[in-house]
């Protein structure tokens, strides 16, 4: 049985097929609405960013493991494409200069995924990180084909659920909303990896989609010139928590950390010291085991 009847519209909305090719602003707007993004889902955003942004170390650590594991995805750190059959000589290694630079670098994304995902910024560095993924428009983007991002992301996905659910102090309400308002955000990011990648609405890369992409050409220059020493420096001031632009909605941080202990954990499996739980108490790296010791007492956030 259904958890609620949805009753349909007595007409469908139209949807201009050809602005979800054209125009930025109308596409993230439909995944929006489709996925009923809403008020709720900002607050849980804003109120879970802190710990989003304490997860991020195990995260970062875990994808790159695991980026190295294959040669077909190492590779592309040396020939910076997937699709190359190029032989390496060396791989690189977690621990190399080059790799660790490559940490910033998806910590600054995570950073800017704790930002205010209102705002129509938030969507246009999405997209860009969607073409850089591309090969075009830069000499160190990397070509990264699709079927290896989307398994990225969901990699991504499932460290970020297993992380939420394994916070010894959050509530069970608490965690099925942010998990609920990150999983929509994620799969927006997926759409705007594909855009670049699929071949849906092709009949319409006219001078107006021209005109479109060289506006993200513009934004690309401005986000992703980054070098390590401007990296630290915007992190400390672009990494705040967001504040909620729906002054009328539902406080979900008045709920964030009430329960008993019995309700406040989720099972997580233990494989290896790089991909275990990072709060299961299994055998880790000291930085994992100390994600969530510094949270205030409870109702202290």
């Amino acid at each position: 049985m259904p958890l609620y009847h949805a009753k349909p519209p007595v007409e469908p909305q139209h949807v201009e097929r050809k602005a979800l090719y054209t125009d930025l602003q109308a596409r993230v707007h439909y995944l929006q609405k489709f996925l009923e993004f809403s008020a709720d889902d900002v607050a849980a955003l804003n109120q879970g960013s802190k710990y989003i942004k304490a997860l991020a170390p195990v995260l970062i650590d875990r994808v790159y493991v695991k980026l190295l594991e294959n040669d077909i995805t190492a590779r592309v750190f040396r020939t910076r494409s997937t699709a190359s059959e190029d032989e390496v000589a060396d791989y690189p290694t977690f621990d190399s200069p080059y790799i660790q630079r490559r940490r910033m670098f998806l910590r600054w994304y995570m950073t800017k995924l704790c930002t205010d995902p209102t705002k129509p910024e938030f969507y246009e560095y999405l997209n860009t990180v969607g073409r850089m993924h591309t090969g075009k428009d830069r000499m160190l983007a990397f070509n990264v084909e699709y079927i290896h991002i989307g398994a990225c992301l969901g990699f991504i996905q499932d460290i970020i659920i297993d992380g939420i659910f394994s916070h010894p102090q959050l509530t069970l309400t608490f965690k099925i909303a942010l998990v609920r308002a990150l999983s929509k955000v994620i799969w927006i990011q997926n759409d705007l990896f594909a855009r670049w990648r699929v071949r849906d609405g092709e009949e319409f890369e006219d001078n107006d989609a021209e005109a479109f992409h060289n506006k993200d050409k513009h934004t690309e220059k401005e986000h992703h010139h980054d070098d390590a020493a401007s990296y630290m420096t915007r992190s400390n001031t672009q990494c705040s928590e967001a504040p909620s632009m729906f002054s009328e909605t539902r406080s979900v941080d008045t709920f964030a950390t009430q329960g008993t202990a019995a309700t406040m954990h989720a099972p997580c499996s233990s494989h290896s010291s790089h991909s275990a739980c990072p709060f299961s108490g299994g055998s880790l790296q000291p930085f994992e085991t100390k994600v969530w010791s510094g949270l205030a007492p409870e109702g202290g956030h």
